[in-house]
């Protein structure tokens, strides 16, 4: 009997350990999401100074996109690759359209414009792919599980969304530091009066940019449509995260924007897996279960407002 006490102990630490590693790659691959949507959302209001509320809206947009294009190709990596130019032009139509005429107004006037282009993509929305919800099948060749260790499975579509997550901030960073558009950005983001005075075209890059968010919005939007689902308003919640990681991470900083989504990903994930546990041993189970979720939301909230009290511009922001 001791022997078995002895040897039943290394088993379960073993196996909370593997639980932890599965639970830091589903926050690894949140985080990721939520860095395509905050990147987009940095971009536009650190250089444009827009704020932008129906940047959740085009990642609704891409995903149901994708659900059409994946349904007229009968592949999802077909689907997908039309999807993100369409959400481009999408991104560029509602920028010349809306967003150009809000550039001289103040950031109320923004907000309020952009509320309304949410009331319309959800409307528009339901009258294109009716009122029900959608849903997006994990491809073939993602629907099956990897070992990342010896005995542990993991799903290899969440894997795959890592992967390409990664690749994707990685072409984003190489975008930003290293080619001509990248430096206007940055100088955009600096001093955009300088720039439009040295002769760049402004508006030009303005598009380009929103067009830009919009393809990462879009881009996340349909990486999520397959563990998730595909309906009206499904970027409306997670804009308020992806606010709160610019604010987090320092408005115009893809760094800050990366590392933050990077934070927030680990503590929403890890602590709806293992604070149900901690609750239970002082509440009752469906108390506790209800429970986690939510102060895990909150401690988010803690960490934006701990950073504001000791960096008011974010970790990663420009002091002015």
């Amino acid at each position: 009997m001791e022997w078995e006490r002895g040897d039943a102990l290394p088993f379960r630490l073993r196996r909370t350990m593997d639980y932890l590693l599965i639970q830091i790659l589903n926050g690894v691959q949140l985080g990721l999401l939520m860095f395509l949507l905050a990147a987009g959302l940095t971009l536009t209001f650190g250089i444009m100074d827009l704020v932008n509320l129906a940047h959740g809206s085009l990642y609704m947009i891409g995903a149901y996109l994708a659900w059409t294009f994946i349904a007229w190709t009968d592949s999802f990596v077909a689907g997908a690759l039309l999807a993100l130019p369409a959400t481009f032009l999408v991104g560029g139509v509602v920028e010349r359209l809306v967003v150009r005429r809000l550039y001289a107004r103040d950031h109320l006037d923004q907000v309020l414009a952009t509320f309304g282009l949410i009331l319309f993509f959800n409307d528009l929305v339901r009258a294109i792919w009716g009122p029900a919800g959608k849903s997006i099948a994990v491809p073939a060749f993602l629907n099956h599980t990897v070992e990342i260790l010896p005995g542990v499975p993991y799903p290899a579509y969440r894997f795959a969304l890592i992967v390409a997550g990664l690749a994707v901030a990685a072409m984003l960073a190489w975008l930003v530091a290293r080619t001509r558009m990248g430096m206007l950005i940055r100088a955009g983001a600096s001093n955009r009066r300088m720039i439009a005075a040295l002769g760049v075209n402004i508006e030009l890059l303005f598009t380009l940019v929103f067009g830009l968010g919009a393809v990462f919005a879009g881009l996340a939007g349909l990486m999520a449509a397959p563990i998730s689902s595909v309906k009206i308003g499904m970027g409306d919640d997670i804009l308020i995260l992806a606010l709160v990681i610019i604010v987090i991470g320092g408005i115009g900083s893809i760094k800050g924007a990366f590392v933050a989504a990077m934070i927030v990903g680990q503590i929403d994930i890890v602590g709806r897996a293992f604070l149900p546990t901690l609750l239970k041993s002082f509440m009752a189970p469906s108390a506790a279960s209800t429970a986690a979720p939510a102060i895990s939301q909150v401690l988010i909230y803690v960490l934006m407002a701990a950073v504001l009290v000791w960096r008011p511009t974010g970790l990663f922001g420009q002091r002015t």
